[in-house]
């Protein structure tokens, strides 16, 4: 299994969930939301490669840690309200949660370095 970052994990998620939003036809209060998190994940993390200190590096990978738990959020909805299935909303959870260990990781690792 290839590593893949952050960045490329967090493109692969928008993309997935743009073309899954793309198909759902009356829930844009909830897509729109969905996709506005979604995408900030990927931002924010890749701000973060431009980081000022070590404190602005952390703070931008906890809001894109944020981000992609509202992601997750987002996704429980439209899997209650049935707009997506089992597999897809279990898939794409996953996919969440691949991408919240490397963020938590990543921070952990930072945050001990300044100790």
């Amino acid at each position: 299994m290839e590593n893949k970052t952050i960045k490329d994990l967090s493109i692969e998620l928008t993309v997935e969930i743009t073309a899954i939003c793309d198909g759902i036809k009356g829930r844009s209060v909830f897509t729109n939301q969905l996709l506005r998190a979604c995408s900030s994940i990927g931002a924010n993390s890749h701000e973060a490669r431009y980081a000022q200190s070590n404190s602005d590096f952390i703070n931008k990978l906890e809001i894109a840690l944020k981000e992609c738990y509202e992601t997750e959020y987002w996704l429980e909805i439209l899997f209650r309200v049935n707009s997506i299935d089992i597999v897809t909303y279990k898939t794409l959870l996953n996919q969440c949660g691949t991408i919240r260990r490397k963020l938590i990781a990543s921070i952990t690792t930072v945050k001990n370095k300044k100790e």
